[in-house]
C-alpha cells in the first residue's frame, strides 16, 4: 500500500546515558519535527544521570550519601520520587530488593573503583541493615533523613526509571506509538506498525554471544531483566553476579541465569528483576504470583541450556512456544 502526506512517520533516535546508551522508535504525524522530540528525551536522561549516578561525585545521590546522619537533605523532585518507589518495592520483598549495597557494590568492583579486599572485608563484617530500615523519606517535600549509615545505589532501578521518563516525553509530544528503552531495559506506548504490538527480544544469558531467547509481544507494558551474563567478576575461580546479597554484602552464590519481568512501569520491573534474582525461583515465583507480575526465570542446567520457569499469562507456554 502507498504512503499518503497523512501517514504517520517512523522516527529512530538515540542518545548516550548512564555509560550506555537510550533508544526511542516512534510513528508520529508528519509535521512533528524530531529534533526537539530528540533534545527533550536528551535532556531528560542527562538530568537524571546528573541526580543519580554512582559515577559523578557531585551527583545528587552522592551528595545525599556524603550528608550527615539525622539531618534532612533536600533532594530533587525525580530522585525522591525513585527513593519512594524504591523503599516501597524493598519492603514488599522483604528486603530482596534493597537500594542500601552501595559500599558492597564499591568494595566488589561493580562500581568507580576496582575491587578491593580491605572494602570487601568491611562489607562483609558490617551488620546489615535494609534502607527501607532506615532511610526515611518526605515525598511532600523531597527531603530524606538517613538514620544510621548507609550508601545508597539505585542502579536496580534508575534506568527503568529512566526508561519512563522517556515514554513520559513522548506523551508530551502528543507521540501515543512507540517503543523506548536504555540498555534492554523497554516500555512499549501503543501499537506499533500495522496495529500490532511491540515484538520485544528477551536475551539469552550466554556469556559467549548475545541471541534472543525468545520474543514478547508488548502493548502499553514494561519489561526489565536481570541476570548474571554481562557483569561479572571472577573471585577464587569462582564467577560471580553484580547482583549483591543485600544480607551478606557480596554478590550472589547462587543464582537464576536470568529474570525478565513484564509490569506497569520499567522502574517497577528493574526493581522487581532485582528482587526475584536475590529471592530465586521457587520464593519468586510464589511473590510474583501474589503480585500479579508476569515473570520468566531461566536457570542454568546440567547440559549447558536453560530450563524456564514462568508465572502469568505473558510467559505461559501455550503464548510463547519457546518456552519449552
Amino acid at each position: 500500500m502507498s504512503k499518503t502526506s497523512t501517514d504517520p512517520i517512523r522516527h529512530a533516535l538515540n542518545g548516550p546515558t548512564m555509560g550506555t546508551r537510550w533508544s526511542a522508535l516512534f510513528y508520529a504525524a508528519a509535521e512533528i519535527d524530531p529534533k526537539p522530540v530528540h533534545n527533550a528525551l536528551q535532556a531528560e536522561m542527562d538530568e537524571i544521570d546528573a541526580e543519580m549516578s554512582i559515577w559523578k561525585p557531585d551527583s545528587a545521590l552522592m551528595l545525599l550519601n556524603a550528608g550527615p546522619v539525622g539531618d534532612w537533605i533536600e533532594v530533587p523532585a525525580r530522585l525522591a520520587d525513585v527513593l519512594r518507589l524504591a523503599l516501597e518495592i524493598g519492603r514488599a520483598s522483604g528486603g530482596a530488593f534493597d537500594i542500601g549495597v552501595g559500599d558492597a557494590v564499591n568494595a566488589w568492583g561493580f562500581g568507580p573503583c576496582a575491587a578491593d579486599r580491605n572494602l570487601i572485608r568491611n562489607a562483609l563484617g558490617t551488620s546489615r541493615q535494609p534502607a527501607h530500615a532506615v532511610v526515611e523519606l518526605d515525598p511532600v517535600h523531597a527531603k530524606v533523613r538517613k538514620h544510621a549509615p548507609i550508601s545508597i545505589d539505585l542502579n536496580g532501578i534508575a534506568k527503568g526509571y529512566a526508561v519512563d521518563r522517556l515514554a513520559a516525553t513522548l506523551s508530551r509530544f502528543d507521540i501515543a506509538s512507540g517503543l523506548v528503552g536504555v540498555d534492554g531495559e523497554m516500555r512499549a506506548l501503543g501499537l506499533g506498525f500495522d496495529d500490532e504490538p511491540w515484538n520485544v527480544a528477551i536475551e539469552s544469558p550466554d556469556t559467549a554471544r548475545r541471541a534472543p531467547h525468545s520474543m514478547l509481544a508488548l502493548q502499553d507494558a514494561a519489561v526489565a531483566t536481570s541476570g548474571d551474563c554481562r557483569h561479572w567478576t571472577v573471585v577464587n575461580g569462582r564467577r560471580l553476579s553484580h547482583t549483591m546479597d543485600p544480607r551478606r554484602g557480596a554478590p550472589l552464590l547462587s543464582s537464576p541465569a536470568s529474570v525478565t519481568v513484564v509490569a506497569r512501569s520499567c522502574a517497577e520491573a528493574d526493581a522487581w528483576a532485582t528482587a526475584l534474582m536475590v529471592l530465586g525461583p521457587t520464593l519468586g515465583i510464589e511473590v510474583a504470583r501474589r503480585l500479579g507480575l508476569d515473570v520468566l526465570f531461566l536457570l542454568r542446567d546440567t547440559s549447558g541450556g536453560f530450563q524456564p520457569m514462568a508465572t502469568g499469562p505473558l510467559f505461559s507456554i501455550g503464548r510463547n512456544p519457546n518456552l519449552t
